[in-house]
Parts: structure tokens; C-alpha cells; sequence
């Protein structure tokens, strides 16, 4: 860990992926205040040399910087519509909704979070929980090339940021590459489900499709290390992917592109979550479609 104390952090949201990266922010020398409704996930980050917060407005009170890793738009819009957290913010404060939200509730938050003299920029990740872990997450930052540039050293130890777009698309992108990351687990699992019935080894199959055209995300990681070995535990859980597909096809309908495929796996994958309940691992849309 770094001896240098650097800024204090407000990290709100210590689940699979929050308690990751505030950790490599705690190894790279800044001061992190973590807040979490789970007393195991706040201990947690006070084991690993951070403190811990019982409200989300007590860790923001003081912090340069204010993150946030939650589990949807809904549960960013009650923090940040908290009148505490908002009283807590102060001019020259940095809000990062590193969340997987919605772009266009993220451009009507921006403009609250402005009111109080604070700056927020979207930040959502692509990477997983190991890319949390190993400190190379894809960030995707969206707001003014000055307030992406200012929070740069911040994101270092978490991952490489580039900024695609003013406030908001950085979620706008995430949820594409969601879509399109969850279509591709999909189809995948549908071909390994053909390819199984006729009598073809999965693994086999796989290693093929990875010197091949059909080569994917799924193909290459998903498949190899969660479904072939029948774990299921990529980290990530298939209620959150699908609430990502809906982001995505929900921007498209609210700007006049049409996205019948996006919108059909939507389908699917809701069947799939009904089916399998909550808690299930994305990457058991695979086990669901084997056995359809």
C-alpha cells in the first residue's frame, strides 16, 4: 500500500465489484470512506484499511471525490435525491456513477448534482470481478473533457478510463455493450445446446469456435471458465445483465432506433430470469437454454 495519503474517497456500494475497486483505491494511497446497507461488506473494507460510514451522506461529508457502484438508476436516484447526501456535497466535489444507470436519468441527475456547486460524471465498467481485482477495468467516462480529465489519476488504479461523450454516454455505451455481450452469451449457448444434442463435445466445440468466425466474449471467457466447468459464478448476476439489455433498448426507443434483436433477446433473458430465480449467474442462461 502506498505510505503517500492522498485524497479522501466516498465510495458508496461495496458489493462484488465495489469492494474490488475500493481496494485497489485503498493500495494506491487514498483515503477511502465506504458505505453499504450490508454490515459484512463495510466491515469488509474497514479489514482491508478503509473506513466505514453508516449512512451514505456521513462517508460523503469531506470527501474530494464521491463514487458510486450500484445496482441500478433506481438506487442512484435515492442517493443522490437524499437531501443529506445532496447538504453533504460541496463545490469542487466529484460525483462518479460508476453504476450501470441510465443515460437519461443520468443527464437530469448531472444538473441536481450542479445545483449543490458538485460535478458528476458517469464512469460504468466492462471487466468483471477479476478485472476489478487486477485493477484493468475498461472505464467509459462521460461528461466535459475538463471534469473527465480532472478525475484521471482517481481511475488509474481501478482500470483504463476514455472518455466516449459528454454526461451520460458513458452509460449509454455500457448498456450497448451489455446488449450485445448478453446476445452474444445467448446465441452461444443456443449453438452449444444444437451442437450438444447432435452428439458434438462442448469443449470441443468451444475451442473450435475460438479459431473460427463464431469466436465471442462467451466463447472465449464465459464458456471456458463458468459454463463448461459448471461453476456459474462469474460474479455478475443474470437480474443485472437483463436490467443492462433494458437500458439499452429502452435508449433505443426513446431516440427512434429500432432494435428488434436487442429487444427479442430482452425476451428470452426474461424468461430465463423468471425461471432461475433471483441470484442466478449470468452465465447460466447456458444451463436454462441446455435444458429448454
Amino acid at each position: 500500500m502506498s505510505t503517500q495519503q492522498k485524497d479522501r474517497v466516498a465510495f458508496v456500494g461495496l458489493g462484488n465489484m465495489g469492494a474490488q475497486m475500493s481496494i485497489r483505491l485503498l493500495d494506491a494511497g487514498y483515503d477511502v470512506v465506504g458505505f453499504d446497507p450490508a454490515d459484512t461488506a463495510r466491515a469488509a473494507l474497514v479489514t482491508a484499511g478503509g473506513k466505514s460510514a453508516e449512512t451514505a451522506a456521513e462517508a460523503i461529508a469531506g470527501a474530494r471525490y464521491v463514487i458510486l457502484m450500484l445496482p441500478s438508476s433506481r438506487v442512484v436516484e435515492a442517493v443522490l435525491g437524499d437531501d443529506n447526501v445532496l447538504a453533504a456535497l460541496t463545490p469542487g466535489t466529484t460525483v462518479v456513477d460508476m453504476s450501470s444507470s441510465e443515460p437519461l436519468s443520468t443527464v437530469e441527475l448531472a444538473k441536481a448534482v450542479e445545483k449543490t456547486g458538485a460535478i458528476l460524471v458517469d464512469a460504468p465498467v466492462s471487466g468483471g470481478v477479476a478485472g476489478a481485482q487486477a485493477g484493468k477495468l475498461t472505464i467509459m467516462a462521460g461528461g466535459s473533457e475538463e471534469s473527465v480529465a480532472a478525475i484521471a489519476d482517481l481511475m488509474a488504479p481501478m482500470g483504463v478510463m476514455t472518455r466516449v461523450g459528454d454526461t451520460g454516454a458513458g452509460h449509454a455505451l455500457k448498456s450497448i455493450n451489455n446488449l450485445m455481450a448478453a446476445v452474444g452469451l445467448l446465441v452461444t449457448s443456443e449453438g452449444v445446446a444444437i451442437g450438444r444434442r447432435f452428439g458434438l463435445d462442448q469443449e470441443l466445440m468451444v475451442s473450435m469456435l475460438n479459431a473460427s468466425s463464431g469466436q465471442n466474449a462467451a466463447t472465449e471467457v464465459k464458456f471456458p471458465k463458468f459454463v463448461i466447468p459448471e461453476t456459474y459464478n462469474s460474479g455478475f448476476r443474470l437480474e443485472l445483465m437483463l436490467k443492462d439489455m433494458r437500458i439499452a433498448t429502452g435508449l433505443a426507443s426513446a431516440i427512434g432506433v429500432s432494435a428488434p434483436l436487442g429487444e427479442r433477446a430482452v425476451e428470452v433473458w426474461a424468461d430465463a430470469d423468471k425461471d432461475l430465480g433471483p441470484g442466478a449467474d449470468q452465465t447460466e442462461i447456458a444451463k436454462w437454454t441446455f435444458n429448454q
